[in-house]
């Protein structure tokens, strides 16, 4: 990847909103003609996974953390040669394992993306369990809004651990519900703020 360009983590707990916010952040800056690209990790990682012949994503937090590390350190590979003026990588601070809570941005990682910004998208622990609730399309796991406060706690702590190792500023932005349009504007104003004109 080139030196001039943006590597944004963007991170958050199942139920933030993160993707939605995600896209409208990558329109925007691309409306403003910034050539900005989004990369999922978890896709990432489940491209890898279906060749070990795991069919679900949902199911890959399942495996051994030998495993997932495997998976994380192919997809952080193929992201560190991606060329676009931003990457925004959507991905999660860590993983609810068997084992207990995988960083999802262990150092390893963090060394080979180099991220130049880290945002965390959070929101009301009763509006996560809620949007957890509706959501048909994944295999999330049914969780107390205590578990889910817990979890935005631990988030913070290991945003900030991320972001003294990298040396790379961070965030933290509140996504309400409906108000995708503010959440993605306060994101791209924080990236301005930190890139000058250029955005």
């Amino acid at each position: 990847m080139a030196e001039n360009n943006k590597r944004v983590v963007v991170v958050g707990i199942p139920g933030v909103g993160k993707t939605t916010v995600i896209s409208r952040t990558a329109e925007i800056l691309n409306q403003r003609g910034t050539q900005t690209a989004v990369v999922v990790f978890g896709t990432m990682m489940f491209e890898e996974a279906r060749k070990l012949g795991i069919n679900n994503r949902d199911a890959m937090r399942r495996e051994s953390i030998e495993v997932q590390r495997h998976m994380q350190d192919l997809a952080a590979r193929r992201i560190a040669n991606l060329k676009d003026n931003i990457v925004i990588v959507d991905t999660h601070l860590f993983i609810n394992t068997n084992e207990g809570y995988y960083p999802g941005l262990p150092l390893h990682l963090l060394e080979v993306i180099k991220p130049t910004n880290i945002v965390m998208v959070a929101a009301r622990p009763e509006e996560i369990a809620n949007r957890r609730r509706i959501d048909e399309t994944r295999d999330r796991d049914i969780e107390s809004v205590e578990d889910i406060q817990y979890q935005l706690d631990i988030s913070k702590v290991m945003v900030a651990t991320c972001s003294v190792l990298t040396g790379c500023p961070f965030i933290i932005i509140m996504n309400s519900n409906n108000k995708i349009d503010e959440t993605a504007s306060n994101i791209v104003k924080a990236l301005s703020d930190d890139y000058g004109s250029r955005i």
